[in-house]
């Protein structure tokens, strides 16, 4: 069961290091494509571009709604980074940890 646990773990700690990574990509993108530097009526940059916006957006949309305004800038990615970093950092361990402890003793191996 602990190792049920452990894994579960891995796979949910490792989907919100993708999700950030995916985040950090949005935004990278979108600054390339707000300066000018990617154009999006390339296909394959308007493709890459169109799946960033259909994850990044929809995760960055409450944030945004929340932080006000500042000019054309977006710290939305920043809070995301923020807020995922310490789910992964404190409450996924503690979760984990009172499983483990519901499932009761491990066997030593």
């Amino acid at each position: 069961m602990h190792a049920l646990i452990d894994f579960a773990y891995f796979v949910i700690n490792s989907l919100l290091g993708l999700l950030v990574f995916l985040v950090i990509a949005y935004a990278v993108v979108s600054m390339l494509i707000g300066f000018g530097i990617v154009n999006v009526r390339n296909r394959f940059a308007y493709t890459i571009w169109r799946a960033l916006e259909a994850i990044g957006r929809p995760l960055l949309r409450p944030i945004q709604r929340i932080l006000p305004s500042v000019g054309n800038l977006d710290f939305s990615p920043f809070v995301f980074i923020i807020v995922v970093g310490g789910i992964q950092t404190y409450l996924l361990p503690a979760f984990f940890r009172w499983l483990h402890a519901l499932a009761g003793p491990g066997i030593a191996y």
